[in-house]
């Protein structure tokens, strides 16, 4: 029998370790780690069962009615960075310090796909609606074609898409999401690993495209685990100087 060993990680950084500390190597936060799922040191006669699953749908590469879709906004550098300009389907982590301007480039964004036919949705988790339609009236966005909510919680938002069957979801921020289903506070590394996964699902599944402001820390690294980088399609990040 392979023997198994335990692992811990810390809730801050995402650190795995063989060994409990006080204090975590990586982000150098006190009281932070905890004992993770037991992991093996070796092989284990272990299967998924006998149970059968559901048969894939599988496909050529020949050309289709449902080919992928590009959508451009119209603001020349946010369309250059996406490519042909956004993609259906397609999960982005949008990065960059706080107050640099990332909400406001994305409501920007909204208001030009939503003119230019795409039911847009817009999920604020650290601001009120009124917040936001204040910005959009300062931006001269108060007619745009843009539906606004303002919630935190993971069920409830994945609840009104399915509804809404949107082709674009604004979230902002993937920090601010928590899932009723993960037992620790709100941006922390497995709410915002959940966060991340369940939402990128959606648009794997549905073919909305999904936009994820992240914070980022003090270093310039993405808040939360590295590992949301790689279960989005493209990861920007957005920089300049604040006031101009």
């Amino acid at each position: 029998m392979a023997k198994i060993s335990k692992s811990y990680s810390c809730t801050s950084c995402g650190l795995v370790t063989n060994k409990w500390a006080g204090r975590c190597d990586g982000c150098g936060d006190w009281n932070t780690i905890n004992e993770s799922k037991a992991l093996s040191n070796g092989p284990q006669k272990v299967s998924i069962g006998i149970e059968k699953g559901e048969k894939i749908l599988l496909s050529d590469l020949s050309p289709s009615s449902k080919n992928l879709s590009y959508s451009k906004s119209g603001i020349a550098e946010f369309d250059r960075v996406l490519g042909k300009g956004l993609v259906s389907s397609a999960a982005i982590l949008l990065s960059g310090d706080p107050g640099i301007g990332k909400s406001t480039i994305l409501l920007q964004a909204a208001a030009r796909f939503g003119e230019a036919g795409l039911k847009v949705l817009y999920i604020s988790g650290e601001e009120a609606a009124s917040q936001v339609k204040l910005r959009a009236k300062r931006l001269g966005l108060s007619t745009a074609p843009i539906k606004l909510g303002s919630e935190t919680n993971l069920r409830n938002i994945l609840t009104t898409f399915e509804d809404e069957e949107p082709n674009l979801v604004i979230i902002d921020s993937i920090q601010t999401i928590w899932a009723d289903t993960v037992d620790s506070a709100p941006g922390s590394v497995s709410q915002v690993r959940s966060a991340a996964f369940e939402l990128t699902n959606f648009a794997k599944r549905t073919g909305a495209a999904v936009i994820m402001v992240g914070h980022v820390t003090k270093d310039g690294q993405i808040a939360g685990p590295r590992v949301v980088e790689h279960m989005v399609d493209t990861v920007l990040h957005f920089e300049g100087e604040r006031g101009h």
